[in-house]
């Protein structure tokens, strides 16, 4: 098969390795190209480490629904070309993130998007707790700062451990670093939502018992007019 500039010029933006390394792989990988990134990796020429400082600019957003309708999700993930974004790791990879918010409510992407005003009304609600319980104030502090790092653990997506039992607890944080470190490029979760059906609506609860009484307390009160 023909190996075109343009292929070598694909493989080179793909790998960060040099002209002649890249027409050397697609030659030996009779043009596939996937097979050439192997070849390269396996040589220890594609640059993973060069990567890591390009903007990540690329990558997808998925959707997920679950519950028939009941829970959505949304999260863009970030990579830095459009070769990883379309490899089946990548969007398995995606796919999981949108599982993990869906199953956990995580909040924040990481740990610093937390707002402080968030933190501090926390931090206070542990202190008083334990305030409440009779322990000295300063025992009170070390309490509400353990507890403080568990809350932020939890909400944090990266923090959190996955829900999959195949990851054996990994965390998302860890898994994106196994991502990246075999697609050889950084890998970023950028931003998500999460809807559930109904959040933030006040809803009316019924008692049945109560709407009875009521409608018999109105009919008595009809007949004695």
């Amino acid at each position: 098969m023909a190996i075109t500039a343009k292929d070598v010029k694909a493989l080179r933006d793909a790998t960060g390795a040099g002209m002649m390394d890249c027409k050397k792989a697609l030659t030996e990988a009779d043009g596939n190209f996937d097979a050439a990134v192997k070849w390269l990796r396996e040589k220890g020429i594609a640059k993973a480490a060069k990567r890591a400082g390009r903007v990540a600019a690329e990558g997808m957003v998925h959707s997920y629904i679950h519950m028939g309708g009941k829970i959505g999700v949304m999260a863009e993930v970030n990579c830095v070309t459009d070769f990883v974004a379309r490899s089946d790791d990548f969007k398995a990879f995606v796919h999981h993130v949108c599982l993990q918010v869906c199953s956990l409510n995580a909040r924040y992407v990481d740990q610093d998007d937390i707002p402080e005003d968030v933190l501090a009304a926390e931090k206070a609600v542990y202190v008083k707790q334990a305030l409440d319980t009779g322990k000295p104030e300063n025992i009170c502090e070390k309490i509400a700062e353990g507890k403080l790092r568990k809350f932020r653990e939890e909400v944090c997506l990266l923090d959190q451990p996955s829900v999959s039992p195949d990851h054996d607890g990994k965390t998302i944080r860890e898994l994106m670093g196994k991502l990246s470190g075999k697609c050889g490029e950084k890998v970023s979760i950028r931003r998500f939502v999460r809807f559930e059906l109904g959040e933030g609506i006040e809803k009316k609860v019924s008692n049945l018992a109560e709407e009875v009484a009521a409608e018999l307390k109105k009919s008595e009160e009809a007949k004695q007019a």
